[in-house]
This record gives structure tokens, sequence and C-alpha cells, in this order.
């Protein structure tokens, strides 16, 4: 079974894939792709290609989850309510639980 991998939009601080790879859970961001700036549906198709889980504070990802559009897993979080340490803990624990075959089209909120 294979492991989660993780892929940040630019809406997630970077200091959460920092985090994340010091604890050895594979995650990148946008910046580390030099995909700032991309529309969303290209993220979440590069997310989908890399077979990584997406996660963001943009609800414009979960109307693009609900219209049909097959991904590897999204997780959203509200950026004024979720921080850092929010996010790696779930993503840790989410790593820790889940396979990337539970994440296919799942959505999981912080």
């Amino acid at each position: 079974m294979a492991s989660l991998r993780f892929y940040l939009d630019e809406n997630v601080p970077v200091q959460v894939a920092l985090q994340l790879k010091t604890r050895g859970i594979d995650a990148v961001t946008v910046r580390d792709l030099s995909l700032l700036g991309e529309d969303d549906m290209n993220h979440l198709q590069e997310a989908t290609q890399q077979g990584r889980v997406l996660c963001t504070h943009d609800s414009d990802f979960l109307h693009l989850a609900a219209s049909g559009f097959q991904h590897t897993g999204l997780v959203f979080g509200q950026q004024d309510i979720h921080y850092i340490g929010e996010w790696v803990n779930w993503l840790t624990l989410m790593h820790a639980v889940y396979t990337s075959d539970d994440m296919i089209n799942r959505i999981e909120f912080v």
C-alpha cells in the first residue's frame, strides 16, 4: 500500500511542507514545482498525475471535485481558522492512517 504524498497549493503555508518533510513525509508545494499562478484545474490535474493529495484553503477545489473531476484526494482547511500546526498534525495523522488508494476521490476537512 502506497503512503500518502501531499501537494500544497499556494494558499497553504510553505512551512507546512517543511515540517512534514522533517517527519519523513513526502510533500511538495507549488513553489517547489514552479507552478505559482497556475489555475485551479491545472493544480488538481498536476496533483492527480503525481498521485498526490491536494491540500488547500481554496473552496474552488471543492466545486471541481463536486463537478465530477476525478482526483487523488483533497484536504480542505479554512485559512482564518487552521494554522500551520493544525495542518501538520492533521496531515501527519492522515499519513499514518490512510493509503493513497483510500484517498481516491475523497475529501477531508482539517
